[in-house]
C-alpha cells in the first residue's frame, strides 16, 4: 500500500478513535465512510475492516474507563449476551444482501441518531442537576444489581441512577447486535441510546459501559468476516494503530467534558455522514 494513504488511513483511525472513546461507539460510523469516500473501498470491504478495528477500540478504551469507576460492569455483562446472538445473526445476513441497501440502511441510521443526539442534549444536564436518573428500578435490575454511580468531573459530583425498563433494554441489545455487524459497527451508536434513553442510565456512563462492550460483539462479526475473506490486511494495520492512539487519548478528556457538547458536535457529524451514504445507495458509487 502506498505510505501516503497509510498515513491517512492512520489519521483517519486516530480520529475515529478519539470520537469513539468520547461517545461510546467503535469509530464505524468514522472508518465506514471515509473508506468508502476517499480510499475507493466496496462498502463491505469497508465494513469488514471497520469491524476488525472496532475491536482496538475497546481494548484501547475500556479499561481506563473501568479504572476511572465509569463503566457499569454488570449492565454490560447482561447486555452483550443479547448483542452477541445479533451480531451473529448480522454477520451472516450482511454477506447475502445487495451494497446499495447497506449504504441506504446506514444514512438512515445516521440519520436517526444524529436526530436523537441533538435533540436530547440540554435534557441530560437538566437530569444530572436535578438527580432525575435516580428513580424507582424494575424487578431485574434490583435482583441483579444493576444500577450503579459513577464521579462526574464536568459536574463535580458522584452521579447516582437507577436502571430500568431492563426486558426492552436486552431486546434492543439483540437488534444493536444486528444492526452492528451488518453495518461494520461497534454497536456502540446503538447500545448507548438504548442505555441513555431507554434505561435511564446517564451519558458518559452509557458511553463507558458501550465502549467495555463494543469488543465482544466486533470480535464475533469480525471472525465471520476474516473467514469469508473480506478483510484488507494491508489497511487494517494503520487504521487499527490510529484508532487505539485516538481511543486511548479520548479516554483522558470525555469525563471532561459536558454531554450537550458531546452530543451536539456528534450528532451534526453524523449528518454529513448520513448524506453521503444515502447518495450512493441511490446512484452508486
Amino acid at each position: 500500500m502506498d505510505p501516503v494513504a497509510s498515513l491517512l488511513m492512520l489519521l483517519m483511525g486516530t480520529i475515529a478513535g478519539l470520537f469513539g472513546a468520547v461517545l461510546g461507539v467503535g469509530g464505524g460510523v468514522i472508518i465506514i465512510p471515509c473508506l468508502v469516500m476517499f480510499f475507493g473501498f466496496s462498502i463491505k470491504e469497508a465494513i469488514a475492516l471497520s469491524i476488525v478495528s472496532v475491536v482496538a477500540t475497546s481494548i484501547a478504551g475500556a479499561s481506563r474507563y473501568v479504572d476511572q469507576r465509569m463503566t457499569n460492569v454488570r449492565l454490560g455483562m447482561f447486555l452483550e449476551t443479547a448483542t452477541t446472538a445479533g451480531a451473529v445473526s448480522g454477520a451472516l445476513l450482511t454477506i447475502k444482501m445487495p451494497s446499495s441497501l447497506l449504504y441506504l440502511m446506514m444514512g438512515l441510521l445516521l440519520i436517526y441518531l444524529s436526530i436523537s443526539q441533538i435533540s436530547t442534549r440540554r435534557r441530560e444536564e437538566e437530569k444530572l442537576r436535578k438527580d432525575l436518573f435516580l428513580g424507582k428500578e424494575d424487578e431485574i435490575a434490583r435482583k441483579l444489581g444493576l444500577s450503579n454511580s459513577y464521579p462526574d468531573l464536568a459536574e463535580g459530583k458522584e452521579v447516582k441512577y437507577t436502571v430500568v425498563r431492563t426486558k426492552s433494554g436486552l431486546i434492543a441489545s439483540y437488534l444493536a447486535g444486528i444492526i452492528s455487524a451488518m453495518l461494520g459497527l461497534g454497536g456502540g451508536i446503538i447500545k448507548v441510546p438504548i442505555m441513555n434513553q431507554l434505561m435511564n442510565v446517564p451519558m458518559k456512563a452509557a458511553v463507558a459501559t458501550s465502549k467495555f462492550m463494543i469488543g465482544v460483539t466486533a470480535s464475533t462479526g469480525a471472525l465471520l468476516y476474516l473467514a469469508y475473506g473480506l478483510v484488507n490486511g494491508e489497511a487494517v494495520a494503520p487504521v487499527a494503530v490510529g484508532v487505539m492512539i485516538g481511543a486511548t487519548a479520548g479516554t483522558y478528556v470525555m469525563n471532561r467534558m459536558k454531554a450537550s457538547f458531546i452530543k451536539l458536535t456528534f450528532g451534526l457529524l453524523l449528518l454529513y455522514f448520513a448524506y453521503n451514504m444515502i447518495m450512493r445507495g441511490i446512484y452508486g458509487s
